[in-house]
């Protein structure tokens, strides 16, 4: 799409994750004729269903939902696969006759469909290869500090032992000789379908409240077989906790207790995988909070308000218009988990 083109009409709901946008999502398409496109890079992956709180089959059936269960967790899945996928979506939704409504936490894609991203370099094996070698040598906040030389803006956002995104920031500068940074501000790909003012942002006022959140969220996963489910995985023999689907928050932590115990847990490493699982969690929601506040354009909606819900309806009639008579059905104006 040319810069300066009209935008297809779509809206997105983003906001940390456990911030209810799941449940906030099936709520307007209870209202509007919408269909979800996932903005989550972990949804993307079969397989994956406990870790990742993906929408159920019945949530699934009350609405289209796109970009879930697309992929193998083998395989690797870029934001300019995302950009591309979306737009395509957006435009066959429109000609349905239908809202395309985007969902999700994995804020570079949302970036990405407002303002673009540069070609940027796929992945190199042999050049990811080193960056593993050196990192078992000398460890991945030796690595950071290498990246903050070479790409302060991106190191400053990232952790030191956050592994996968370390490694793709420096792969792509080996590669290109260009910081990860300078790939991401918009350039060879234009702008996309989303047009940042129509961005409704579920943010927590007291971080307490999310945090009480995502404790609940992660009980409710371990209660639900989620330790079984990366059994499941592990018990494949082709996936290893470097792919970027192992990666994912709570994935990663379970892969390692289950490495460290010989695949059965005691009571305490089982508490100890729900600490760090949690943790993980909550560093996660610190860093998409992060990038929403580089979205001025967006609507803030506090999701920790008691009426938080009626506030998110009332912006999607502001860009939608009021419900369509007879669609659908009311429903409860409670945040879940999502």
């Amino acid at each position: 799409m040319n810069a300066g083109a009209s935008r297809p009409k779509c809206i997105a709901l983003a906001g940390p994750t456990a911030s209810g946008k799941s449940a906030a999502s099936l709520a307007i398409a209870q209202r509007w004729p919408v269909e979800i496109i996932s903005v989550d890079s972990a949804l993307v992956f079969r397989g994956m269903d406990i870790g990742t709180a993906k929408p159920t089959a019945q949530e699934r059936a009350l609405v289209p939902h796109h970009l879930i269960d697309i992929i193998d967790p083998l395989q690797a899945y870029s934001a300019a696969d995302f950009v591309r996928d979306a737009t395509r979506l957006v435009h066959d939704i429109e000609a349905r006759g239908r809202t395309p409504l985007l969902v999700g936490g994995t804020m570079l894609y949302f970036k990405a469909l407002m303002h673009g991203l540069d070609d940027m370099p796929r992945a190199n094996p042999a050049v990811r290869a080193q960056l593993e070698a050196r990192a078992q040598a000398v460890g991945w906040p030796a690595l950071h500090a290498e990246l903050a030389k070479a790409d302060p803006a991106t190191a400053a956002r990232l952790f030191p032992n956050d592994s996968q995104r370390i490694q793709r920031a420096l792969e792509v500068f080996e590669v290109s000789g260009r910081p990860i940074s300078s790939f991401q501000t918009g350039g060879t790909l234009h702008a996309g379908p989303l047009a940042p003012e129509h961005l409704i942002s579920l943010e927590p006022a007291d971080r307490a409240w999310l945090h009480a959140r995502i404790a609940q969220r992660f009980d409710a996963m371990l209660a639900g077989g989620f330790i079984d489910e990366v059994r499941r995985l592990r018990a494949r023999g082709d996936l290893h906790p470097d792919l970027p689907s192992m990666r994912c928050v709570g994935y990663r932590q379970a892969w390692e207790a289950l490495n460290a115990a010989g695949d059965q847990l005691t009571h305490a490493q089982t508490a100890e995988l729900h600490d760090r699982g949690i943790f993980a969690t909550r560093q996660l929601a610190k860093r998409q909070i992060t990038w929403l506040r580089s979205m001025p354009e967006r609507q803030i909606i506090a999701c920790d308000a008691p009426d938080a819900l009626a506030l998110v309806l009332r912006s999607v009639e502001d860009l939608l218009g009021p419900p369509v008579h007879g669609f659908g059905r009311p429903q409860s104006s409670g945040f879940n988990p999502c």
